[in-house]
């Protein structure tokens, strides 16, 4: 594994162990070179709730840009409010909040999650 990928993780599981404390459901997001995804799992992170990526077939944006994490984040918001989750809690996984990161996150409570 890369220094850089050894880097995120460490710094992902330092922000999710301050996030089981909360008790609250986590959107978590990941990155890969061609897709994006989005999962909320419930607060122990042991049950998926919702979840959405740019690989589902009817995602109508197939890639790995923002406007790709706009529709995954959208997706994933209108799923779990459908779930019954209105309040999250992000977990951006060591990933800086800018970019495709942070457009997933303006997108998901542009449509009705509570960050």
């Amino acid at each position: 594994m890369s220094i850089k990928n050894t880097s995120r993780l460490r710094r992902a599981k330092k922000t999710r162990m301050n996030i089981k404390s909360q008790e609250t459901p986590r959107l978590s997001v990941y990155r890969s070179s061609k897709h994006f995804y989005a999962q909320v799992f419930d607060s122990l992170g042991t049950t998926v709730i919702a979840s959405a990526s740019t690989a589902e077939k009817d995602m109508d944006k197939q890639a790995n840009n923002v406007a790709g994490a706009e529709a995954v984040g959208k997706k994933v918001a209108e799923r779990a409010i459908e779930n019954g989750v209105k309040k999250v809690v992000f977990d951006r996984s060591g990933y800086k909040y800018h970019g495709r990161i942070k457009a997933l996150a303006d997108s998901a409570r542009q449509a009705g999650l509570e960050f």
